[in-house]
């Protein structure tokens, strides 16, 4: 197996962005500039399509703008707001939950870092590591379905989960890459390596990745 020269890969998936979609949870970034809304955001991007998922947000943030408007708010109407987001029922009770557990944990204030946010209901560490990088712009590794599988993919690391995944790209990936390598990839992953069939013909990385487990392409 070849060495992957991350450096090269990162550059090039880092150009390709000016032709591919960003991910829903940096277009919210982008367009609102607000850590709350980017974990709205985030909580209901879990198991959804990003188009689905902006369409959720945006009806949500027509009522819901800080903690306070999902106290005044019921639980019914905030499932009718993210419907038909994956779990909407599950996530409606995360987000009723939320103002009161950042009250009595930190002062009615979001936290900024992965340890604290772990805390807060419906929040897993790729969602705390996506607010921290996407929302607080800070270093951080969201690993989800796109970098566990483009990571092992390319042959840049051999996790076999998520978790996993995350500690050794800690360790391996230059800190300077933590920022948009989960957006990288999830645009990546989205429209070129997808997980069936990817379209290696098209990739601009081939050169550079080991296709770790990939029998059949495009």
């Amino acid at each position: 197996m070849k060495r992957v020269n991350i450096h090269k890969v990162y550059s090039i998936l880092e150009k390709q962005m000016e032709s591919l979609k960003v991910p829903v949870v940096e277009l919210i970034d982008i367009q609102t500039k607000d850590p709350f809304k980017v974990l709205l955001a985030t909580m209901l991007s879990a198991r959804t399509q990003d188009a689905t998922t902006a369409k959720a947000c945006k009806r949500l943030f027509t009522k819901v703008s800080t903690p306070k408007d999902l106290e005044r708010i019921s639980q019914v109407e905030l499932q009718k707001l993210i419907y038909p987001v994956g779990f909407y029922r599950t996530k409606a009770k995360h987000l009723k939950q939320l103002p009161h557990v950042l009250k009595e944990k930190f002062n009615s204030k979001l936290p900024s870092t992965v340890e604290e946010l772990i805390y807060l209901p419906g929040v897993g560490r790729k969602t705390a590591n996506l607010v921290v990088a996407v929302g607080f712009h800070k270093p951080a590794i969201a690993v989800d379905i796109h970098v566990f599988r483009i990571s092992n993919r390319l042959g840049y690391v051999k996790t076999k989960t998520p978790l996993e995944t995350e500690i050794v790209l800690r360790k391996k990936l230059p800190k300077k890459y933590w920022l948009k390598y989960n957006m990288f990839l999830v645009a990546h992953g989205q429209s070129i390596c997808r997980p069936i069939t990817p379209l290696c013909s098209k990739c601009a990385i081939r050169p550079y990745c080991n296709r770790v487990g990939v029998t059949k392409s495009a």
